[in-house]
């Protein structure tokens, strides 16, 4: 399973009902989440930008991307990201990866420029 970070950014009329009726936003993410095949680590709020960062677990890319669809259909927000977070063993191996796989793509015009 992959840990995602989400940002969901609240449209103005969102964030003046949540704060005229503060209901419990972390039952609503675990549940959908937990649908997903997922789980909820924590919410935390921003409230200079009225936005919601979530860390969760989700099994694959189809459950990421049908908690976006389903958070953003609600027109709640103004802008929801989705960002897969990498452990430090993850970014170890995708660097690995990268140094072996960069000898099969070059610059865009780099043989223009540097016709060596």
């Amino acid at each position: 399973m992959s840990k995602y970070m989400f940002t969901a950014h609240y449209t103005s009329a969102s964030w003046a009902r949540l704060v005229k009726a503060a209901d419990d936003r972390i039952v609503q993410v675990r549940s959908l989440l937990e649908s997903l095949g997922g789980s909820l680590d924590l919410i935390y709020w921003d409230a200079d930008s009225c936005a919601a960062h979530a860390i969760a677990d989700l099994p694959d890319t189809l459950a990421v991307k049908t908690f976006v669809n389903t958070v953003v259909k609600t027109g709640a927000f103004t802008d929801v990201e989705a960002h897969e977070l990498l452990n430090q063993d993850q970014l170890s191996d995708t660097l690995a990866l990268t140094r072996s796989a960069q000898q099969f793509y070059e610059a865009p015009g780099k043989a223009a420029v540097d016709p060596s």
